[in-house]
């Protein structure tokens, strides 16, 4: 039970069968413990880790550190030849068979074979290996226990190397009706008649990802188990590469870049049992998706333990094959099969199959793993909800499913058309929440039919009469025990993750246990539904009409994304990401805009076997109605969302360069929850409140205390996300002007001293900073109520320069909302107040301290003119040196006006300023304050994209 049935609904373990035969193999992975814990490690932040790893990969100590106690490894190889167990690496020496298991002190793995009779030496009298007379599912008697000489050597962590033997065990209780499911289709927007199926780089692009198709990227590893680079008659794969040259050349893509396999053990074309799964149909896709996104990379097919001496290929050779392959070394993997699903934490196969996950931490590998696509209960019947337990550890990413719906698409979505029907007659709610999802082109008149239009969760079930799927229904595979809606969820057997922690996140399981644990997924990405990936079958052969789902094409696309950002990191002078998860989620909350959000939709399918009216692919079953659905920001749907490429990988080097070379400087503030606030500098606050009506608010900062009367925005007042989205080249300027003249709520700055106490109070409640630990550094903190928010950034930016060199250039995006002829120039200041010298904003001589100040374009002058209303514009400033403090001034040419960042300089002593986000802000434009929409020039400053090639730029 603890190795493939964690909370299952069965009332015992197997009992019965017979005495597995004698000459049956089974090969096992002896785990041990590691010489010392990298947990200190691993929870620092992501520029520690990437130093340390350096230091003790280039003394040679990381592994005598990291892997097991050599001396111990040596003994417990003595104390398995004392019990007559051989080691794989044995047998193949014996037989001249090699094998593919990974046995190493590095890797703590000892992989042996026993069988039935030897099986309790190695475990104990009372365990014998037994198969069930019914259906020949392998079990053993009472527990496992390893002889305490292993034991005290450190052998903790065991694996089985098998495929379908150790099945979950389920109970059939289901005699009613369940909870009601809704006819049809079981969420919005999978249902388009008109959805394209498109090769992987064209929906990359949907995706805005930064990088062409003429940029070098690293090495991507695949987990393909059995099958590898295997073809139909050809199980060595010799003309798998000339196969796969052919589909880089129908998708337009260069070709060349050399694909391999790893099978020290062999590898083979599957043999097809009609109704499963083709193993080479998912090798094809994880191939398809990720030569066309990084059609540079070289790839790494690995097939893991194979077929000699008895291995079974199970999909955690393969993970170890991958994460331990030091000659071709990848730097990122992408991975759709389960290790074993349902492994019971405290187990020794939990303590396995989570530590191999450390591993590839620490040899710094970036792995996308796809969450699965059996929704919410994961195709077990068990009645809850359910995340796969054996590779779920929080230093991998893992990746949901979306659909990704066109213009053309919806048109032809019976459940999209009254959103559809009210985005095109103009209703902003509706077309805020589509922009919000990544819509950049306004549905109203003539909208492109190619263009994105909304993102949904993918979910694929579908009810006919009482029967979900099945042969009576239209959709035969859109039931709970086939692969057709996205998962996601909360996995109980893991702990928070410290980044969802300070993300602000307490996950709890949807059913009745209300567990608490790792939230899942990380992001999402298209899976199906209103949008298919068009890539090779399973004998890599393109076929007109393809149309793969599923997160197994999820994963490798953000593989292969995750292989363009190694490249721009390499670029820029910084280290290749490896495990990342934590950046993700401050990628997010620093630039919201990194992200598109999904907010409709859900993946509910838990279930038990049995009932009396319903069936799913005509087996009956009782739905219980738990899971997840999309909503605004972070879910268990969608995770944070989809990405937009361009706007992350900007987000992410600016972390990197940021933690690398800059982490000295001071965050806004420090503290934490419980002991309170203070401001970890002297500076100028720009402070913006959002509250709602009918609701008071309060600041206390230091021994003064400000309400923050008139408190309540616009309802389409400018969002950090908004304001972001508005500054890409070809975001639709009718959007900008859509929402204009919508005010935010109280804003204002204070001067605040070094170590001055902040507090807010909203509404009943204290402000909470539950982001403050990820936003802090970057000069962002927010205090949250159920009642509103009140936002803090600094009144300049910190010129963070990429690799914290001297002479940059740095880029200036703008976006001109404003009818008046405006425009904008930068100016140094010496500290987080704007003092120039001895002057200080409100001084007389500030202005024309400012003016001998002023940063020059590239392109000769210091002034960047505004480009018109709702139109966008982009400008290079030289000569920024790392650290410099960089302030703004804004010019009203058609008023004469000018407004400064800091309320003392600004003559008619209002705020003209606020911040949106990571080194955003945005002006208003008119004496006194005008309509208070703070959204007529919005400027943007970028400190690195510059840099190397410019690629992001």
């Amino acid at each position: 039970m603890d190795f493939a049935s964690y909370r299952s609904n069965a009332s015992g373990e197997p009992t019965g069968g017979h005495p597995l035969d004698a000459s049956v193999k089974l090969n096992v992975a002896l785990v041990l413990d590691r010489a010392n814990d990298p947990t200190a490690l691993l929870q620092s932040d992501w520029a520690t880790r990437q130093k340390e790893l350096a230091t003790l990969n280039d003394n040679g100590t990381l592994w005598t550190k990291y892997g097991a106690d050599p001396a111990k490894y040596a003994a417990v190889h003595t104390a398995l030849a004392s019990l007559g167990i051989k080691t794989l690496d044995q047998l193949s020496a014996e037989t001249g068979i090699s094998n593919g298991y990974v046995s190493s002190a590095e890797s703590r793995t000892v992989w042996v074979q026993v069988d039935g009779s030897s099986f309790p030496t190695l475990f104990g009298p009372q365990a014998k290996l037994m198969v069930s007379g019914s259906d020949g599912t392998w079990f053993w008697t009472n527990s496992l226990a390893v002889p305490e000489e292993l034991a005290s050597l450190g052998v903790s962590g065991i694996w089985f190397d098998t495929v379908g033997k150790f099945v979950e065990q389920v109970a059939d209780p289901g005699t009613g009706h369940g909870v009601t499911l809704p006819p049809h289709w079981q969420s919005v927007g999978n249902a388009s008649t008109d959805g394209p199926s498109l090769f992987p780089q064209e929906i990359g692009s949907y995706y805005r990802l930064p990088l062409g198709s003429d940029v070098p990227t690293g090495t991507i590893g695949l987990i393909e188990p059995g099958v590898g680079t295997a073809l139909p008659g050809d199980d060595s794969g010799s003309h798998f590469q000339k196969a796969l040259d052919i589909y880089r050349q129908q998708a337009g893509v260069p070709t060349g870049a050399p694909a391999m396999s790893v099978a020290g053990g062999g590898q083979k074309y599957p043999v097809v049992v009609p109704g499963q799964n083709n193993a080479a149909g998912e090798r094809s896709l994880d191939v398809g998706v990720v030569s066309t996104v990084a059609p540079n990379s070289p790839l790494v097919l690995y097939a893991g333990s194979g077929t000699n001496l008895s291995a079974e290929h199970g999909p955690f050779t393969v993970y170890q094959s991958a994460f331990w392959d030091l000659v071709n070394n990848p730097q990122v993997i992408g991975a759709s099969p389960d290790i074993t699903e349902h492994v019971a934490p405290g187990s020794p196969f939990f303590k396995a199959s989570t530590e191999l996950f450390v591993d590839a931490a620490l040899r710094n590998i970036m792995v996308f793993n796809a969450i699965g696509d059996g929704g919410s209960g994961g195709e077990y019947a068990n009645g809850l909800t359910n995340i796969s337990s054996s590779r779920s550890l929080g230093y991998s990413v893992m990746v949901g499913g979306t659909s990704l719906s066109t213009s053309a698409a919806t048109s032809e979505d019976v459940t999209l058309k009254s959103i559809v029907e009210m985005a095109r007659a103009g209703n902003r709610d509706v077309i805020w929440s589509l922009v919000a999802g990544g819509m950049t082109e306004s549905p109203i008149g003539e909208m492109d039919s190619a263009a994105a239009f909304i993102e949904t969760i993918w979910n694929g079930y579908y009810l006919e009469g009482r029967e979900l799927g099945g042969p009576r229904n239209p959709h035969p595979h859109g039931d709970y025990q086939h692969n057709a809606t996205g998962a996601g969820g909360v996995d109980p057997s893991q702990p928070v993750p410290r980044y969802q922690t300070e993300y602000g996140l307490s996950p709890v399981t949807a059913d009745p246990g209300h567990l608490p644990g790792r939230g899942t997924p990380d992001v999402s990405a298209n899976a199906g539904g209103n949008m298919f990936w068009h890539t090779p079958g399973p004998d890599m052969i393109l076929l007109s009409g393809t149309r793969a789902i599923g997160t197994s094409a999820s994963a490798p696309f953000w593989a292969g994304f995750g292989a363009q950002l190694n490249a721009v990191f390499k670029d820029q002078g910084l280290p290749q990401l490896g495990y990342m998860t934590d950046l993700l989620y401050i990628a997010s909350a620093i630039a919201t805009a990194s992200f598109n959000d999904i907010t409709i939709g859900n993946n509910i399918s838990s279930f038990v076997l049995g009932g009396d009216f319903y069936k799913s692919d005509d087996v009956p079953i009782t739905p219980t109605g738990y899971g997840y659905h999309a909503e605004v920001g972070y879910d268990l749907a969608s995770g944070l969302g989809s990405p937009n490429g361009l706007l992350l990988a900007r987000a992410l080097t600016e972390i990197g360069h940021h933690q690398m070379h800059f982490s000295e400087i001071a965050p806004l503030i420090e503290g934490n929850t419980a002991d309170g606030w203070t401001s970890a500098a002297g500076q100028t606050l720009l402070i913006q409140a959002s509250i709602r009506a009918g609701h008071d608010a309060s600041l206390d900062l230091g021994d003064h205390k400000i309400a923050l009367d008139g408190g309540g925005a616009g309802s389409f007042a400018w969002t950090p996300r908004f304001a972001q989205q508005s500054l890409q080249p070809d975001f639709d300027p009718t959007l900008v002007r859509m929402f204009d003249k919508q005010s935010q709520g109280w804003v204002g700055s204070r001067d605040v001293a070094s170590g001055e106490g902040i507090s807010a109070r909203i509404g009943p409640s204290d402000g909470v900073a539950k982001q403050a630990g990820l936003t802090s550094p970057y000069g962002l903190a927010d205090f949250s109520a159920h009642d509103g928010n009140i936002h803090f950034a600094r009144a300049v930016a910190v010129a963070e320069t990429a690799g914290g060199a001297d002479d940059q250039t740095a880029i200036v995006r703008l976006r001109q909302n404003g009818e008046d002829n405006l425009s904008v120039s930068f100016y140094r200041v010496d500290d987080l107040n704007g003092a120039i010298g001895t002057v200080d904003p409100g001084d007389a001589a500030y202005a024309a301290a400012a003016a001998a100040r002023l940063y020059v374009l590239q392109t000769g002058g210091a002034e960047v003119a505004g480009p018109g209303y709702g139109l966008f514009a982009q400008a290079h400033i030289v000569d920024i040196d790392a650290g410099d403090l960089v302030a703004m001034r804004l010019i009203n040419h058609s008023s004469g006006q000018t407004y400064f960042a800091f309320t003392q300089a600004n003559g008619d002593g209002a705020a003209h300023l606020v911040n949106y986000g990571m080194n955003t802000w945005g002006f208003e434009d008119l004496y006194g304050g005008g309509d208070r929409d703070f959204n007529d020039f919005v400027v943007q400053l970028d400190f690195t994209s510059a840099s190397g090639h410019g690629w992001l730029a």
